[in-house]
């Protein structure tokens, strides 16, 4: 069930109804503040009790807070009635600060991510960059960008996996990709996969369901997708040096 769409069409269709809440009573700035979040809380539970609410905080616009709901970043009036999803941009440093915040989350997710759980193509020598790619063996600028891994670590980027075979569970991609993981040399096999040569069906514990989340938690549902150690995103393909020169410029 995807968050937006819902939220959407509460907000569009039928109202959010924390209005009728009573508003935080006099006191403390941090009792003020745990009553701004309850109300916004009341109104997503009205929406779908398994929606969660994470850190609620302030923006740069009086009167409107920033939440974090599953994992996804909306923007709430104090009272809960209203609520918005999309850019908030600082004019002046003509930046996204939406995007900034999306980053934070995004790094957060990745640094819970064991290096057992992805396909690591290391650096030669000390990296100077790490980035983790979701991928799909079947998607052509993907095995595209493949092509240039000996370049990539021979520049100093680390690159590791995730797995997202966006036609699904059954399909052709997700067999490809439990059978790459499941090989003796998974690397290699990647590799040959991503060549569009044959490896064979091989069955073990496996993660890929579980990259799939952690793609749909990052926001990501392109191929390929490259993020930073810091949360910033690289849609598409990149040659080598200008992947190289990107890192530099986002990681300075």
């Amino acid at each position: 069930m995807k968050l937006a769409p819902i939220l959407r069409a509460c907000v569009f269709g039928l109202g959010l109804g924390a209005a009728a809440l009573p508003a935080a009573t006099a006191g403390s700035a941090d009792a003020a503040e745990q009553a701004v979040r309850e109300r916004i809380n009341a109104s997503v539970q009205q929406i779908d009790p398994g929606l969660q609410v994470g850190e609620v905080v302030k923006t740069p616009i009086p009167g409107m807070r920033e939440a974090v709901v599953n994992g996804q970043v909306f923007y709430f009036s104090e009272d809960g009635r209203y609520m918005l999803q999309g850019e908030l941009v600082d004019l002046q440093q003509r930046v996204s600060l939406t995007e900034q915040r999306r980053a934070g989350l995004r790094a957060a997710v990745l640094s819970g991510v064991s290096r057992q759980q992805l396909l690591i193509y290391p650096a030669t020598g000390k990296p100077k960059h790490v980035v983790t790619v979701v991928t799909d063996i079947d998607c052509p600028y993907c095995r595209r960008l493949h092509q240039h891994m000996q370049e990539m670590n021979a520049r100093g980027i680390e690159v590791r996996y995730l797995l997202l075979p966006r036609a699904g569970i059954q399909s052709d991609s997700y067999r490809k990709a439990v059978n790459v993981w499941c090989a003796d040399k998974p690397l290699e096999a990647m590799t040959a996969a991503k060549q569009g040569k044959a490896v064979p069906d091989r069955q073990c514990e496996n993660p890929v369901r579980q990259h799939m989340v952690l793609a749909e938690r990052l926001g990501v549902n392109a191929t390929p997708t490259i993020i930073t150690q810091s949360g910033a995103v690289i849609a598409g393909y990149l040659a080598p040096d200008q992947l190289l020169a990107r890192l530099a410029e986002l990681e300075r």
